[in-house]
C-alpha cells in the first residue's frame, strides 16, 4: 500500500526542467510524510466503526503506533512506516473476514436485502405452520352453533319455543312484526252459502236473500307483535315471558260473481291481547308443557244491522309439544254478557263453542298437518283440517312460503255463518313464520 501510495504521488507531481530538479534541495522525509498523512485519515474514517467484536484489534489503537516513527532518522523513519503500513493490511484483513453480529440487524431484514424480489425470505417459509391434517386437525370445542336466523327464526329451538318466544335464544326484538295465524290467500268452494242470514235478534235478521255464488276468494292476514318481554320470569333465567298485540283479517270475496260487482260478502275483524308464560314441565309419553297464557279478544264484521256481528272474550290457553314433531294447543273462554237487544248473535257460544283444540304434526321439514276442533262436544262446533307444504326452502333456511288446502266444516266459517252449516274446500297459498 505505502509503495502504491508514493508512486501515485509521484505520477501527479507537476513535471519540472532540469534546472528547476537540479536547483532544488532533495528532501528526504517527504514521501514517509505525505504517505504518513494519508494513512492517518484512513486511520481516522476507520476510526469511526465500533468495536462489536471481541479477539481483533480495532484501527483506533493501532493508529497511534505511526507517531512513534517520526522521531526516527530517515532510513529507520522509512522502514518503521512500511512495517505499520504492513500492519494495517493485516488488519484491513482480519475485518474483512469477521463474521456479521446478528443483532445488529434484524434477521428479517438481512434476508430481506439477500432474497430476490417476488419471493418469500427463508426464515418466513420456515415459520409457516404445517397444514392442518385429519390427524392434527383440531375437533370440535364444545361451542353451541349460531343459526343461520334470529332468535325467533332459529329452528335449533322448537317450534312453540320459536313461535312465541319462549326462551331467550329464541326471542326477537320488541315491535317487530310477525305471523299470528296463517296468512292466506285461496280460492274456497263451498257446498252452500248463506244468502240471507238469520239471528235470534229479529233486528240482526235479513229480510231478503242476495244471489252469492258458492265460489269464492278467502283470504286471511294475521300479524302480532311482542310489546314487552320479561316480565314475571326471572331476568337471570333463560325463559322468557311475553306480552303481545294481534291483529287477524278474514275476508271472502265474491271474485267470480260478476252479476253482483263481485262484492266482499263478509269480512271480520279481529283485535286481540294475549300474555304467555312459558313452562318447561314434563308429561307422560314424551310430552313436554311448554306455555300457559291469557288473551283478550274482539271480533265484529263492522256491518250495520240486519248484518252486523260481533262478540268479545276472555280466553286461557296452554300449549304442549313432543319432539318437535308434534304440538297441541287447547283454549276455553268466556264471552262477555251483552243485553238482548244489544246482542247480534245471542246463541254463538252454542254455535260456534266454548273452545278450541288445534293438533300440529311436523311430518317433516316441509310439510305440515294441522287439525282444529272448535265447541263444546255437542252437535254444533266445526272441524277444519289444513295441511301445508313448504316452497323456495333452500341454502338451509326455512321457508315461510307455503302450498295450501283445507277442508272445512260445521258452524262458523266466518262470523256470519256463526249459525250456518257449510263444508268448504280451499287452495292457494299460505305464508307462515314471518
Amino acid at each position: 500500500m505505502f509503495r502504491h501510495t508514493m508512486s501515485l504521488c509521484t505520477a501527479t507531481r507537476p513535471r519540472a526542467t532540469r534546472d528547476t530538479r537540479a536547483a532544488s534541495p532533495r528532501v528526504p522525509w517527504m514521501k514517509p510524510l505525505l504517505a504518513a498523512t494519508f494513512l492517518l485519515a484512513s486511520g481516522a474514517a476507520s476510526a469511526q466503526i465500533p468495536n462489536r467484536t471481541s479477539g481483533v484489534v480495532e484501527r483506533p489503537i493501532e493508529a497511534a503506533a505511526w507517531q512513534t516513527c517520526i522521531g526516527k532518522a530517515d532510513a529507520e523513519r522509512l522502514a518503521c512506516f512500511d512495517d505499520w503500513a504492513h500492519e494495517q493490511q493485516k488488519l484491513d484483513a482480519a475485518v474483512a473476514e469477521r463474521p456479521h453480529p446478528v443483532e445488529a440487524v434484524p434477521a428479517q431484514a438481512t434476508e430481506a436485502q439477500k432474497t430476490p424480489a417476488g419471493r418469500a425470505p427463508a426464515s418466513v417459509v420456515a415459520a409457516k405452520p404445517p397444514e392442518a391434517t385429519e390427524e392434527t386437525r383440531p375437533g370440535p370445542v364444545g361451542v353451541v352453533a349460531v343459526g343461520l336466523e334470529q332468535g325467533c327464526r332459529d329452528r335449533q329451538f322448537s317450534e312453540l319455543s320459536r313461535f312465541w318466544e319462549l326462551e331467550a335464544g329464541s326471542s326477537c326484538p320488541r315491535f317487530g312484526l310477525r305471523a299470528y295465524h296463517p296468512n292466506l290467500l285461496t280460492i274456497a268452494d263451498g257446498n252452500r252459502v248463506d244468502r240471507q242470514p238469520q239471528s235470534p235478534n229479529p233486528i240482526d235478521s235479513a229480510t231478503h236473500p242476495t244471489a252469492y255464488g258458492k265460489q269464492e276468494a278467502r283470504f286471511v292476514i294475521s300479524i302480532r307483535t311482542k310489546l314487552a318481554s320479561g316480565l314475571l320470569t326471572p331476568a337471570a333465567g333463560t325463559r322468557r315471558d311475553s306480552l303481545w298485540v294481534a291483529y287477524t283479517q278474514q275476508s271472502y270475496w265474491q271474485v267470480f260473481n260478476g252479476a253482483l260487482s263481485r262484492p266482499f260478502r263478509n269480512t271480520d275483524y279481529m283485535p286481540e291481547l294475549i300474555y304467555v308464560y312459558p313452562t318447561t314441565l314434563a308429561l307422560p309419553g314424551g310430552w313436554t308443557w311448554r306455555y300457559s297464557g291469557a288473551g283478550l279478544v274482539h271480533q265484529s264484521n263492522g256491518q250495520s244491522d240486519p248484518l252486523s256481528r260481533s262478540w268479545n272474550r276472555a280466553y286461557l290457553m296452554a300449549g304442549f309439544e313432543k319432539d318437535d314433531r308434534f304440538n297441541l294447543q287447547v283454549r276455553v273462554w268466556k264471552r262477555f254478557p251483552e243485553s238482548f237487544a244489544k246482542d247480534n248473535n245471542p246463541d254463538i257460544t252454542t254455535k260456534v263453542g266454548r273452545g278450541d283444540l288445534t293438533f300440529g304434526w311436523n311430518i317433516d321439514s316441509k310439510n305440515t298437518l294441522r287439525a282444529t276442533y272448535t265447541g263444546t262436544f255437542n252437535r254444533y262446533g266445526s272441524e277444519r283440517l289444513e295441511w301445508s307444504h313448504a316452497l323456495g326452502a333452500g341454502n338451509g333456511r326455512f321457508s315461510g312460503l307455503r302450498f295450501y288446502m283445507g277442508l272445512f266444516h260445521g258452524y262458523g266459517d266466518s262470523l256470519i255463518d256463526y249459525n250456518f252449516k257449510r263444508t268448504v274446500f280451499s287452495v292457494g297459498l299460505s305464508l307462515v313464520d314471518f
